[in-house]
């Protein structure tokens, strides 16, 4: 059996994954997306099902965008054969300089939740995202269409979870084969917080990861070509 589970990340939704799950459900694979539950989609958490054949060996792959990793539930994570990593991180404020900036600015943002500067800040964190593409041409998701009440506590409580960061999530299997991609212009996720994932990443894992930098791509990587790209890497890494 051959099955995704997807987590978009902080302030996303599940549309995140429509055009991923169209094209790998084309080509036989089970698709299952997380839903955190910012908005008006209702909170949905799926676990892995179980396989009908002994015959052929299981493949069940964890591709995660950004906080998504750390907000999947380890006996998720724990069982992923596979796990694909876009423009995310293990420690998201990075030690060093980076630190001084950017640790106010994300408690600077929790206090904006709730206020009526929210809306101006959620929007300035999507259109930073998007860069260098525009956030026009991207799915509406919660910070467009609004924020439930429900889903507005638990944006806060991820933040949060965003800073407090420090590893890699529990759970993460040592036995998987991992891929990370990156976009080099990523505005979102500084240059050492990346060095950190790829550090943690090699001593953590039993075999390397793959690892993509991609020109020209952002934090939210809307460059066309990219998932069949990454089924061909699950392809050619049985």
């Amino acid at each position: 059996m051959k099955e995704v589970i997807a987590m978009h990340g902080w302030g996303g939704d599940s549309n995140t994954w429509k055009k991923w799950s169209e094209q790998f459900r084309e080509n036989k694979w089970i698709w299952k997306s997380f839903e955190r539950g910012y908005g008006d989609l209702q909170p949905f958490r799926p676990n892995w099902g179980q396989s009908s054949s002994k015959n052929y060996p299981e493949r069940r792959v964890v591709i995660a965008h950004s906080l998504g990793p750390h907000l999947i539930r380890s006996e998720v994570l724990e069982k992923a054969t596979d796990v694909i990593l876009l423009c995310s991180f293990s420690r998201f404020i990075p030690l060093g300089t980076e630190s001084r900036y950017l640790k106010p600015a994300l408690q600077g943002m929790k206090k904006q939740i709730g206020t009526p500067q929210e809306k101006a800040m959620l929007t300035n964190f999507l259109k930073k995202a998007c860069q260098p593409e525009s956030f026009i041409t991207i799915p509406p998701g919660p910070i467009q269409t609004g924020l439930s009440l429900e889903g507005r506590e638990k944006l806060l409580v991820d933040l949060e979870l965003l800073i407090q960061t420090k590893g890699l999530p529990q759970g993460f299997p040592k036995h998987s084969k991992v891929l990370i991609v990156q976009g080099e212009e990523d505005a979102i996720v500084a240059p050492s917080a990346k060095s950190s994932l790829l550090n943690d990443l090699h001593k953590h894992l039993e075999t390397e990861p793959t690892h993509w930098n991609l020109p020209h791509a952002g934090h939210l990587i809307l460059q066309p070509g990219l998932i069949k790209r990454v089924r061909n890497w699950l392809v050619s890494n049985p």
